[in-house]
């Protein structure tokens, strides 16, 4: 064959094969249907320092509402807001879901919140959300002493939330000082009472030899063990533990009001400023809020939060809400004072 044919043969196989592949590669995308495509599901990412195993269904009902996903990366509330901070606009995070008000009022501090929408925001009451609304609360909770119903009555536990420094309760004590919740409940008591006697008061607990725990259901679950007799958590973790374990001897003793022990605290939510407008995270604020989303907490969900719109009831059993009040500081005075918090519970030796 000459040799211009042979070249022409080469162009053409070169050509065919070009094509074939283009042809493959167009396909494929095909296929796939891009990122526009209708097949493709809205997907949102959440940073949520609620723990899984409580908020898993929650998700997955928002998931069902809306047909929107949530990628969901989960930690504590300190720990993320730490990280949120940290990536300041090049998180990845659309949706922050706190455990407790003090981390979502660090970001707003921090100018790392979108404003929410009114019809998010007035279906809370203002005690329940940032002033500014930049973040809304979702569930209530009240601090309470959990305690061991076999080793103690109601009439043996401490009278206020200062009496647990009394020598009678050393080495029975068990609290989670890296847990957000805890480290609101010490910064309101920096507000309410002042830096002096909170100081003092962390002092009387270490020495008081407390065991520590990484977050609130090993306390609850501690003190069913009998491990500790008391322990400083959130009123709902005994409903978590009370599921798996019906008979355990455990018992919530509320403190009176205006103690700060008694904080009314909440779970929240805030979207990120580079998510501003996202209709995935602002439906999942919307969903949270919605009679469903706040029914979960009455008719679903293991623990026993406080719904916060008015029209959905609490569990039965739980004292109103209206009836919870606890020191005379404003949610949103507790991230601003977030980082003091920290540094004092680092100088007395209850964190590293």
């Amino acid at each position: 064959m000459p040799t211009s044919a042979v070249s022409r043969l080469q162009v053409r196989s070169q050509i065919a094969l070009f094509m074939a592949v283009l042809f493959t590669v167009l396909f494929a995308t095909a296929a796939c249907g891009g990122g526009d495509s209708a097949d493709d599901g809205e997907k949102i990412t959440v940073y949520s320092g609620r723990e899984e195993e409580i908020v898993e269904p929650l998700f997955e009902q928002f998931t069902d509402a809306t047909g929107i996903e949530a990628e969901v990366r989960y930690g504590g509330s300190a720990e993320l807001t730490a990280t949120l901070l940290e990536e300041g606009d090049r998180t990845p995070a659309d949706v922050f879901f706190a455990q407790d008000a003090g981390s979502l009022g660090a970001l707003a501090d921090a100018g790392l919140l979108a404003p929410l929408p009114r019809s998010v925001l007035d279906r809370v009451d203002p005690r329940f959300r940032d002033a500014e609304g930049l973040w809304t609360g979702t569930s209530g909770r009240s601090r309470v002493v959990v305690y061991n119903t076999d080793a103690l009555t109601a009439t043996d536990l401490p009278p206020d939330i200062w009496s647990v420094v009394d020598p009678k309760w050393r080495g029975k004590l068990g609290l989670p000082p890296t847990n957000g919740s805890f480290q609101a409940f010490v910064t309101a008591m920096r507000l309410s009472a002042g830096e002096e006697r909170t100081r003092e008061w962390l002092e009387g607990i270490v020495a008081n030899e407390p065991k520590l725990y990484p977050k609130n259901t090993p306390v609850v679950e501690a003190a069913a063990a009998g491990e500790i007799e008391i322990g400083l958590v959130n009123h709902y973790y005994l409903y978590l533990v009370a599921a798996e374990q019906p008979d355990a001897p455990i018992a919530n003793h509320f403190f009176d009001r205006d103690d700060p022990g008694a904080l009314v605290n909440v779970a929240g939510i805030g979207i990120l400023s580079g998510s501003a407008d996202s209709p995935g995270a602002i439906a999942l604020a919307e969903f949270l809020l919605s009679d469903e989303g706040q029914r979960f907490y009455t008719d679903t969900a293991e623990e026993a939060e406080y719904p916060l719109v008015d029209a959905i009831p609490p569990r039965a059993g739980l004292p109103p809400l209206s009836d919870l009040q606890g020191p005379n500081v404003s949610l949103d005075d507790l991230g601003p004072e977030l980082e003091a918090t920290l540094e004092l519970l680092n100088e007395v030796g209850l964190t590293s």
